[in-house]
């Protein structure tokens, strides 16, 4: 309830200036559970009967859905992104860390599932969207940016464009630059959904983003993903950098300073939205 509180006071300010921001109940019938999302449209949205293209925002680990709204520096930038590019931005919840997979080990734990056809499917149905894959993108941080990049190269059928922000993008961790203590914590993590390492090798492997590059090469999905010279993930992500160089895939990578912190994600939202923007309109989802 508190939680909820806090959510109304820090909108109230903006909500008659800007972007509308719903807080939707989105039931998941595979898992007998139900979710909240957090959705903002764009202030243009009350005054027009078109469609919409939606960007799919996801959390990292250990967070939940509303994150992007309260916890970015700037309070109010996604409202401000809503806005300036006239897009839906949909913030479903992913849980502390479901990785945003359909886990084998905790059947209770099947997000891929959920993301891809329960919340796309409430999207559409609730709100005025451009319900294909040209309407459609997805982005998110750390365990956000290894779902919408798995879940785009799985499902390139449902996105047009996807992107990472310090994407968690290996769960075996190789090359993971985390202290001891962290390290044994998120191993656990893994082991509730994924089975332990030592036993399940090849289970990480198909989990591994990086294991999609020649999938991203085929599937059509625009790339963009970046991450900060001083984040602990800064070697996968150069790692799919260079496999996607190799294989000739078209993407647009970048590093930039800073850490794994909202203010690094702050700052790097805006030019992924730049980014979809354009793909957007080459596809004619694009709302003037």
């Amino acid at each position: 309830m508190f939680r909820f509180a806090v959510l109304t006071f820090l909108l109230s300010p903006v909500l008659t200036f800007a972007a509308k921001v719903d807080t939707l109940e989105i039931p998941s019938a595979v898992m007998g559970k139900s979710y909240k999302a957090v959705v903002a449209l764009p202030a243009s949205y009350t005054q027009s009967k078109v469609a919409y293209p939606v960007l799919y925002l996801l959390h990292g680990g250990f967070g939940h859905f509303d994150d992007w709204i309260l916890k970015t520096p700037e309070r109010g930038l996604i409202q401000q992104l809503a806005d300036q590019y006239n897009l839906i931005i949909a913030m479903p919840e992913g849980e502390a860390f479901s990785y945003y997979l359909d886990s084998k080990v905790k059947t209770d734990s099947q997000f891929e599932t959920y993301l891809t056809k329960e919340v796309i499917e409430k999207i559409d149905k609730t709100y005025r969207t451009i319900a294909k894959k040209e309407g459609r993108v997805i982005t998110g941080l750390s365990m956000g940016g290894y779902g919408a990049l798995y879940l785009s190269s799985k499902h390139p059928d449902l996105y047009c464009a996807a992107g990472s922000m310090s994407g968690a993008l290996n769960p075996d961790m190789v090359s993971w630059k985390l202290p001891p203590e962290p390290t044994e914590g998120v191993k656990k993590a893994f082991a509730e959904i994924l089975g332990p390492l030592e036993a399940n090798t090849e289970e990480y492997i198909t989990a591994s983003v990086l294991s999609y590059a020649d999938k991203m090469k085929t599937n059509g999905v625009s790339l963009v993903f970046d991450c900060g010279v001083d984040d602990f993930l800064i070697e996968p992500n150069r790692e799919l950098h260079r496999r996607l160089v190799f294989n000739q895939t078209p993407h647009d990578y970048s590093e930039r300073p800073g850490g794994h912190s909202w203010e690094y994600w702050q700052n790097s939202l805006p030019y992924q939205v730049l980014f979809f923007s354009k793909v957007l309109k080459q596809n004619g989802s694009y709302v003037k």
